[in-house]
C-alpha cells in the first residue's frame, strides 16, 4: 500500500483486477461523495503565529519541518511548563511521533497542569488534539509569556552558579598569578610578624610574691621591655583631687614629682626582682632532649669524673704503689680507647650515610641539571620558531605549561595536608579508642540496649519496607490495568481519529485509483494509435505497388475489407464490455443504496438506545435518592 501511495510501484497492466478493486462512495442520487477534507483559513494563520511566538521564546525546535503540527504546539507547551521551574505533581514526558493513547495522556496532563500555574484561560484536552489552533493560541501566549520572565528572574542566578562552579574546577591565569602574588606577599607578612615578634628580655624569679593583678601586668610588661606610665587608681585620685589642686597652683608641680618619684620607685622594686634573659638560652625541653641524644656521654664522663674522684681520695687516704697506679691508668686509657673506638664506628657509619644521601643527592642534581638544560635548549627552539603566526599559540603553552606546574604543585601540598589530615584523625581515632576503652560497665550496657534496639527497629523498618513495597506493585498492576480499558472520551477520540484516517486513506486510494484508470486509458489509447500508425505506413508502402496490376489492385482491395471488418469487431467488443461494466456499475449502486438505508437505520437504532440509557441513569438515579420504606 505505502509503495503505490508513492506512485513507485506500477504492477503489470490488468485493468479489470483494477476496475474491481475501486471502492467509490455515492450518495442516494447515485453521485460520487468527496472526502471531507476541511482547511481552515483562521486556524492556519493562528498556528503561523503560535510557531512565531515560539521562535521568538527559544524553541527552535518548530522550525523542524518533518515535525507534525500537534508535536510542534505540544513540544512547545512542554517546554514553556518546564521552563517556568513549576513545582507540580505531573511528570510531562514529550515524545515525537507519540501514539494516539500518549498524545490523549499528554494532552490531558498539560491541561492539569494549567490551571495550576494560574492561566487565565481555559482549555479542553480535545481543543489541543484536535488543534483547534485558535482556541490554543492564547494559552500557548500565556505561557510564552511566563516562560520569558521566569528566565529573565532566574538569568542572573544561573549566570552567577556557573560562574562559581567554573570557579570551583578551573583556574584562570589570573587566577594563578594572583595566588603566587598572595603566597609571596602572606610570606612577607610572616617573614615580618617573626622578625618583629615580641621578645623576653628579663624573667622574673619569685611569680607568687605578687598578689594583685595590678602588678602582675605591670611585670609581665617589664619582661617584654614596656612600660605603663600612672595606673588607673592613681589617674582615678588625680582626677578626683584637680579641682582642688587648681586652687593652688604651686602645689600641682610638687604633685607631679612625687608622682613620678613613686612611679619611678615601684618600677625599681619590680626588676628588682627580674634576670636578664638572654636570647641564646635553652629552655628546659631543649635542655632535656640534648641529656637524652648525649646520654651515653654524660655517663661516660660522670664514671671517669668518679674514678678520678676515687683516685684523688685514694691519694690523700693512703700512698698506692706504682704498679696499682699503672694498672689503674692502663684500665682509664683502655676504658677511653674503647669509647673512642664506638664514637669512630658510630661516626663512621653517620660518614656511610651521609655519602650515600650526598651521592644521591648528586644523582638528581645531575638529573635535574639535565632536565634543566634539555628545557632550555627547548625554550630556545620555540624561541627561533615563533614568529607572528604562532606567538599566540606559543604564549598560550607557555601559560598552559606554567598552569600544569602549578597544579602539580598544588597537588603535592594538598598530598602532604592529605597526610597530616589522616594522621592527625588518626591520633584522634587512638584517643578515642583509649577513652572507649575507659568507658564504665554501666555505659557498655546501656550501649548494648541501644544497639539491641536500633537491630530491632531496623528489621521492623525492613519489613515494612518490604511490605510497602509489594503494595506498590500491586498498586502499579491494577493501575496499569485500569489505564488499559479506555475511557468513554477516549472511545470517541478513537471513533474520530478513525473516520479522520479513513478519510484520508480513501483520498489516497481515490486519488491512486484515478491515477491507475488515466494511466490505463492513456496505454490504450497509445495502443490503437500505433496500430493506426503501422496500418497507415503499411497501405502507404504498399499501394504504389498494389495499384500496378488489377489483380495487386483487387488482392490490396479485400485485404483492405478484412481489416475494415476487423475494426467493426473490436469496436463491437469495446462497446460489449462497455455495456456489461455499465450493468455491474448500476448493481454496486443498488447495493450501495442499500447498505446506506441500513447504515441510516443503524444510526437511529443508536440513538433511541442512547436516549433509552440516559432514561434509565435518571430513573435510577431517582431510585437511589428515593429513601427506604
Amino acid at each position: 500500500m505505502s509503495e503505490i501511495a508513492d506512485g513507485s510501484y506500477f504492477p503489470p497492466r490488468n485493468r479489470a483486477s483494477s476496475t474491481k478493486q475501486m471502492t467509490v462512495l455515492y450518495d442516494a442520487d447515485g453521485k460520487e461523495i468527496q472526502p471531507e477534507t476541511r482547511e481552515d483559513e483562521e486556524q492556519q494563520v493562528k498556528f503561523r503565529e503560535i510557531i512565531e511566538l515560539l521562535l521568538a521564546a527559544g524553541y527552535f525546535r518548530a522550525r523542524i519541518r518533518g515535525l507534525s503540527p500537534f508535536d510542534k504546539v505540544v513540544g512547545g507547551m512542554t517546554w514553556c511548563v518546564t521552563t517556568c521551574n513549576f513545582d507540580v505533581d505531573v511528570d510531562l514526558l514529550f515524545q515525537e511521533n507519540s501514539t494516539i493513547g500518549q498524545k490523549i495522556s499528554l494532552t490531558e496532563k498539560i491541561v492539569s497542569v494549567l490551571p495550576r500555574m494560574k492561566c487565565p484561560y481555559h482549555i479542553e484536552p480535545h481543543q489541543i488534539q484536535g488543534l483547534d489552533f485558535i482556541h490554543v493560541f492564547p494559552v500557548v501566549q500565556w505561557l510564552v509569556k511566563r516562560a520569558i520572565e521566569t528566565r529573565e528572574e532566574f538569568g542572573d542566578y544561573n549566570r552567577a552558579f556557573a560562574v562559581s562552579q567554573f570557579h570551583k574546577q578551573h583556574r584562570t591565569p589570573d587566577d594563578l598569578s594572583l595566588e603566587e602574588s598572595q603566597r609571596h606577599l602572606a610570606a612577607g607578612v610572616r617573614s615580618v610578624k617573626e622578625q618583629y615578634a615580641p621578645r623576653r628580655k628579663y624573667r622574673r624569679q619569685h611569680q607568687a610574691e605578687l598578689t594583685d593583678e595590678e602588678s602582675r601586668v605591670h611585670s609581665t610588661l617589664l619582661e617584654y621591655g614596656q612600660k605603663l606610665g600612672v595606673a588607673r587608681s592613681q589617674s582615678k585620685d588625680v582626677g578626683e583631687k584637680s579641682d582642688v589642686k587648681k586652687k593652688d597652683g604651686a602645689g600641682v608641680g610638687d604633685d607631679e614629682a612625687l608622682r613620678h618619684a613613686a612611679d619611678e620607685q615601684r618600677m625599681q622594686a619590680l626588676m628588682g626582682g627580674m634576670l636578664a634573659a638572654q636570647e641564646g638560652r635553652l629552655t628546659a625541653s631543649a635542655v632535656g632532649s640534648i641529656v637524652g641524644r648525649q646520654a651515653e656521654e654524660i655517663q661516660q664522663m660522670a664514671s671517669q669524673y668518679a674514678e678520678k674522684q676515687a683516685e684523688l681520695q685514694g691519694s690523700r687516704g693512703e700512698r698506692l704503689t706504682g704498679v696499682q697506679q699503672h694498672k689503674r691508668l692502663l684500665a682509664s686509657l683502655q676504658k677511653q680507647i674503647a669509647s673512642q673506638t664506638s664514637q669512630l664506628e658510630e661516626v663512621q657509619s653517620k660518614c656511610a650515610e651521609l655519602k650515600l644521601k650526598y651521592d644521591d643527592m648528586q644523582e638528581r642534581m645531575q638529573a635535574a641539571s639535565d632536565y634543566s638544560a634539555r628545557i632550555d635548549s627547548e625554550v630556545a627552539a620555540l624561541g627561533d620558531i615563533e614568529n607572528s603566526d604562532n606567538k599566540e599559540v606559543l604564549q598560550r603553552l607557555r601559560d598552559l605549561v606554567a598552569m600544569n606546574e602549578s597544579l602539580k604543585k598544588q597537588e603535592q601540598d594538598f598530598r602532604v595536608h592529605c597526610r597530616e589530615e589522616m594522621a592527625r584523625l588518626q591520633e584522634e581515632l587512638a584517643q578515642l579508642k583509649m577513652e572507649d576503652v575507659g568507658d564504665t560497665s554501666e555505659d557498655q550496657e546501656r550501649s548494648k540496649l541501644i544497639r539491641q534496639q536500633h537491630d530491632t527497629d531496623s528489621e521492623k523498618l525492613q519489613k515494612l519496607r518490604i511490605l510497602l513495597a509489594k503494595k506498590s506493585r500491586d498498586t502499579a498492576t491494577l493501575q496499569r490495568r485500569i489505564d488499559e480499558v479506555p475511557t468513554r472520551a477516549e472511545l470517541s477520540q478513537y471513533q474520530r481519529r478513525f473516520v479522520e484516517l479513513y478519510n484520508q486513506v480513501s483520498s489516497k486510494l481515490k486519488e491512486t485509483k484515478q491515477f491507475y484508470t488515466l494511466y490505463n486509458t492513456l496505454d490504450d489509447t497509445r495502443l490503437y494509435l500505433d496500430k493506426e500508425v503501422n496500418l497507415l505506413n503499411s497501405i502507404h508502402d504498399n499501394f504504389a505497388q498494389a495499384m500496378a496490376s488489377a489483380s495487386t489492385k483487387e488482392q490490396f482491395l479485400k485485404q483492405f475489407e478484412q481489416i475494415v471488418e476487423g475494426v467493426k469487431q473490436n469496436r463491437g467488443k469495446v462497446e460489449k464490455k462497455k455495456q456489461e461494466t455499465k450493468m455491474k456499475r448500476d448493481q454496486l449502486s443498488d447495493n450501495y443504496l442499500d447498505i446506506v438505508e441500513k447504515q441510516r437505520l443503524y444510526f437511529k437504532t443508536v440513538k433511541d438506545f442512547k436516549e433509552e440509557c440516559r432514561k434509565n441513569e435518571i430513573l435510577l438515579a431517582k431510585l437511589a435518592r428515593r429513601p427506604p420504606q
